[in-house]
């Protein structure tokens, strides 16, 4: 009998399953609604054999869902909280460079007073 992962671990198994630029950038493009493949390629620009890995690794984890649409394959975010996550991690990404540029203006003013 195997121990139940931690709560704790199993979180970082799972920002790490989402530290792929190429699967954030799937994941906002699904945002808008189902893409077919076809789209995903055109929009990110690699090659097929590595967006099919990058789909399938999301696929594994259950954070996208695919289905056929004649010879299309459709892919869509298999849930709303997703999405959500995405744009909470963008709110906080726009307060800490904020922070940063004020930081910057800052240092730039003391190095301008100390010439």
């Amino acid at each position: 009998m195997t121990a139940p992962v931690p709560l704790y671990q199993a979180k970082a198994e799972f920002f790490r399953m989402l530290g792929h630029p190429v699967r954030i950038r799937v994941l906002e493009l699904l945002q808008d609604g189902p893409r077919p493949v076809r789209e995903l390629l055109a929009d990110i620009g690699i090659e097929a054999s590595s967006l099919s890995q990058q789909l399938a690794v999301l696929r594994r984890y259950g954070i996208v869902v695919s289905h056929r649409e004649a010879s299309s394959v459709v892919y869509e975010l298999a849930g709303g909280d997703i999405a959500e996550l995405l744009r909470t991690a963008r709110r906080i990404l726009t307060e800490l460079l904020v922070g940063q540029s004020e930081l910057l203006a800052e240092l730039r003013e003391a190095e301008a007073v100390s010439r």
